[in-house]
């Protein structure tokens, strides 16, 4: 994917070009890195693009830095942003990483310089308007969901966007939230990081079917709050099932909130059945994903990454919402969707037994949710963003004077 960037004429000596500098920018919860990530790995390894990522913590560099080293990937630089005054506000208010608009003020300054940024959310996108009216912005989408949030209004302030498949296509389209030109459906690039290799962790001493719990993080959505005590409860009780209890990660990620929550789950995580986990990295890297006979849900759009293995459902309509017409609910046609949680272990067990009426559906919203090649996704979007770059760049890129010297550290 590499280009020469010598310009060379019989009347001119040759000029020197710079690389295009691209900035990955992580200003959200470690989960967004997977979906970014892969694509800077790519480019880091093409001579004509500087690659940063920029972070507002140490544990999304060393994240980032570890899967890179992993990957095989060419120089990056990594780089904090906002100093540690970041940290001492991130202490204050509890969460894993300090307030969005915070680290967006420490960063504008520096990001200034990139000919374009990367990043997985929509909030960066204020850096328009301070100052880098000129810089491209690129979103990766992190995630392949069904809700509405998934179809932001900011999604068509993007300069260009990558897409997982044919779904997101479709209805950004239909939402005027992509335009030709400046949109590729690239695939879903978490895969390129997460696939399954060899023997599946052992995570529980006895071999039973694995349930996944994974509960959203909106309060108005999520059956976390009148649901999920009962139901882990009821699992515990019940020596039939495994029990996975990882929720999204944005709800526990106020630490005070976590260990509260933990100190009071104590009592089912010592059972050899249950196993909980509040939002370590495991939590967002697929691990229990692939582990999973039946994922236990409501809204999130990891069930599409469940269902890359089309496997047995179970979902919980704790907000009484009527969805059986709401595309935003989608994914429940993929199992049978629960009122309340009484006699949820049974459930489960029909929701297994009777996986087979729900499995063409299943196939059917993953091919139209993934693209096809479901492979190299990292690549094709780096592919994709470096021809968008290429075809919108001024016509020469000297070198400019005044610009930070780069060194670089391998990832």
């Amino acid at each position: 994917m590499g280009r020469p960037w010598l310009v060379h004429s019989e009347t001119a000596p040759v000029a020197q070009f710079r690389p295009q500098r691209l900035c990955f920018f992580f200003n959200a919860q470690i989960h967004q890195i997977f979906h970014a990530l892969p694509m800077a790995i790519e480019l880091s390894r093409d001579p004509g693009f500087a690659i940063d990522v920029m972070a507002a913590t140490d544990d999304h560099l060393a994240l980032a830095r570890d899967i890179a080293t992993t990957r095989g990937a060419g120089p990056i630089r990594f780089l904090r942003c906002g100093g540690r005054w970041l940290d001492a506000l991130s202490a204050v208010t509890g969460g894993s990483t300090p307030p969005k608009i915070a680290a967006l003020l420490a960063a504008r300054r520096s990001l200034r310089h990139y000919d374009a940024i990367v990043v997985p959310e929509r909030t960066s996108l204020l850096l328009k308007r301070l100052g880098l009216s000129q810089t491209r912005f690129i979103h990766t989408c992190h995630g392949a969901g069904d809700r509405a949030v998934g179809y932001d209004r900011r999604i068509a302030q993007f300069d260009f966007v990558l897409l997982a498949g044919e779904k997101q296509r479709r209805r950004m389209l239909e939402e005027g939230l992509i335009r030709e030109g400046h949109y590729a459906i690239a695939g879903y690039s978490k895969f390129d990081l997460t696939r399954r290799h060899g023997e599946r962790q052992r995570l529980f001493p006895q071999e039973r079917p694995t349930i996944l719990y994974n509960p959203h993080f909106s309060t108005s959505l999520s059956s976390w709050a009148s649901m999920g005590e009962d139901i882990i409860r009821q699992f515990a009780q019940d020596d039939r099932f495994n029990l996975i209890v990882a929720p999204h990660i944005r709800l526990f990620d106020n630490r005070r909130k976590r260990a509260a929550m933990e100190k009071r789950l104590a009592p089912f995580a010592c059972l050899p059945h249950v196993h909980i986990d509040l939002g370590s990295r495991a939590s967002v890297d697929m691990r229990y994903v692939h582990m999973a006979s039946l994922y236990l849900g409501d809204v999130s759009s990891q069930i599409y990454e469940y269902l890359a293995r089309p496997r047995p459902c179970l979902f919980l309509n704790s907000h009484r919402a009527d969805w059986q017409e709401d595309r935003s609910y989608g994914h429940w046609r993929y199992g049978p969707v629960l009122e309340t949680p009484d006699g949820i272990v049974d459930a489960a067990a029909r929701a297994i037994a009777d996986h087979a009426s729900y499995e063409a559906a299943q196939y059917q919203g993953v091919a139209h949710t993934f693209d096809p090649t479901l492979d190299r996704a990292g690549a094709r979007a780096a592919q994709a963003v470096a021809a968008f770059l290429a075809r919108t760049a001024p016509s020469s890129r000297p070198h400019v004077e005044g610009l930070p010297h780069l060194e670089f550290a391998h990832g």
